[in-house]
């Protein structure tokens, strides 16, 4: 018998269904489809529909607006991830750059805008946080990467460099050296680090939910266990019915080749599910922590190529995700999130790597998908004529993005010439992914040669960045 809890979509679900949501009755209930034509319905029930919902009824309290859900509230990446609410742009700044300039624009300046854009983004979210009463765990402790190699050093040295010149302020930075990441995080093999101020360790469950019973009381029909089938001009086809609307906006990321579609980009080759897989541990006691540190509860991760995360949560666990198995033959989705047990066992190793006297047993075990595009960069759409918008492909870095997206699809569906609109995600289409099983054998041997370069860096304490681990980024378009 297994001896943690498997799947049941993640931990912080799992948590929050024990506690009281004042805007909602039990989980798994629904809303009955609206009767008459909508201004707005939003087809997803994650973090980019939510916000955007929140933004719309704001801006017009008036407005007749409807989520339609194919799960529940935050069952997708939203109610799945690391909990690490980011200024990372979600994408490749070189690729942003060019797409700006080949739309007569200044790219370095464009992928600045996007930059500043992203830090402002989580000011503001915290700000809104704080004004609707919504309690995510949210904590402003920075994020923490670590460098377990010399040549893993010498890439945080070269990141913080290129973040200053890509927009981030010079006191969100700081390389550390191995004795002052130690006086943060006791991480054993840490030779040094690279911290950024700005991040916060957030519950992402509880941000979703929080989300959610906040514009439910301002007149949202949140519609749950409402499959979306189609979306055309005009009107949703669900599972239960159809709803008509002004205007559409789909916000399903890794899921989005599941529904039939009329906007571009959205097709099941356009994004596909990259898998990312979670634990988390025990809760420590008190004298564990005070060996480990930790007390500024930073977002934790490294530079490796097969790279992790981690926080510190708010009841004294760790939470450590990473790739796992990254891709499901046919772009299958992960459903309630079952993990194997070589990926459970990886990322324990990990951990135990990090800090190798730690006592700890894993608890839960959950995987979700994050929508990648073919250039791994994302892209928010609009079409005046059809009225059919979109975001996807954030790329594991949605947290904040998906707030920055919804308010940006806003924007364009009211026509608004604004500093959102002229980003260069705006638009942006990264092509299409392979077919199968050409696409398969491309991500899982992508991850195999990030793998097999970190392992090489390891035994050999390389000071330089493995030519495989280059020859990788760059099959992939992951080089800057």
């Amino acid at each position: 018998m297994t001896p943690y809890r498997n799947g049941q979509i993640s931990h912080w679900m799992t948590a929050a269904r024990t506690a009281a949501d004042p805007g909602r009755e039990a989980h798994g209930t629904t809303t009955d489809l609206p009767g008459r034509e909508q201004d707005l319905v939003i087809v997803g029930g994650g973090l980019t529909g939510l916000w955007a919902a929140y933004h719309a009824i704001a801006e017009r309290p008036e407005a007749r607006i409807t989520v339609v859900e194919a799960k529940e509230v935050g069952y997708g990446a939203s109610g799945r991830n690391g909990g690490w609410l980011s200024p990372l742009i979600p994408g490749n700044r070189a690729v942003y750059a060019k797409a700006a300039r080949g739309r007569g624009r200044d790219g370095a300046a464009a992928v600045v805008s996007f930059q500043q854009e992203m830090h402002r983004c989580v000011d503001d979210t915290l700000r809104i946080l704080e004004q609707e009463g919504i309690e995510a765990d949210q904590h402003r402790g920075g994020h923490l990467r670590v460098a377990t190699t010399p040549a893993a050093m010498k890439r945080l040295e070269t990141t913080y460099a290129a973040d200053l010149s890509h927009g981030y302020p010079a006191q969100d930075l700081e390389l550390l050296d191995a004795e002052a990441v130690k006086e943060r995080i006791a991480v054993q093999p840490a030779l040094g680090g690279l911290l950024t101020r700005s991040t916060v360790r957030i519950d992402p469950a509880k941000l979703v939910h929080g989300l959610a019973a906040v514009v439910r009381a301002k007149g949202v029909r949140i519609c749950e266990d409402t499959r979306a089938t189609r979306i055309t001009p005009g009107v949703v086809t669900t599972s239960r019915g159809t709803v008509r609307a002004g205007t559409v906006l789909a916000c399903v990321e890794a899921y989005s080749g599941q529904i039939d579609s009329d906007a571009r980009g959205l097709g099941a080759r356009d994004v596909i599910p990259v898998n990312s897989s979670m634990i988390v541990t025990n809760q420590l006691p008190e004298d564990v922590w005070q060996r480990v540190g930790w007390d500024g509860r930073e977002c934790l991760g490294d530079a490796a190529h097969t790279f992790v995360y981690a926080q510190r949560t708010a009841d004294d666990r760790i939470a450590i995700g990473g790739r796992g198995t990254p891709y499901a033959f046919n772009s299958g989705t992960p459903g309630e999130g079952r993990v194997d047990a070589r990926t459970v066992r990886t990322l324990s190793e990990r951990l135990r790597l990090f800090f190798p006297d730690l006592p700890f047993s894993v608890e839960h075990a959950w995987r979700g998908s994050i929508g990648v595009t073919r250039d791994w960069c994302a892209g928010v759409t609009f079409d005046r004529a059809t009225r059919i918008g979109a975001a996807r492909g954030y790329a594991g870095h949605g947290v904040t993005a998906t707030r920055l997206a919804a308010r940006t699809l806003l924007d364009r569906a009211a026509h608004r010439d604004t500093a959102l609109t002229r980003l260069p995600w705006n638009d942006h289409y990264s092509g299409r992914w392979e077919p199968e099983p050409l696409r398969w054998t491309g991500v899982h041997g992508m991850y195999r040669l990030f793998g097999v370069a970190d392992r090489w860096e390891e035994s050999r304490h390389s000071r330089s960045t493995s030519l495989i681990a280059r020859f990788g980024s760059r099959l992939a378009g992951l080089s800057e």
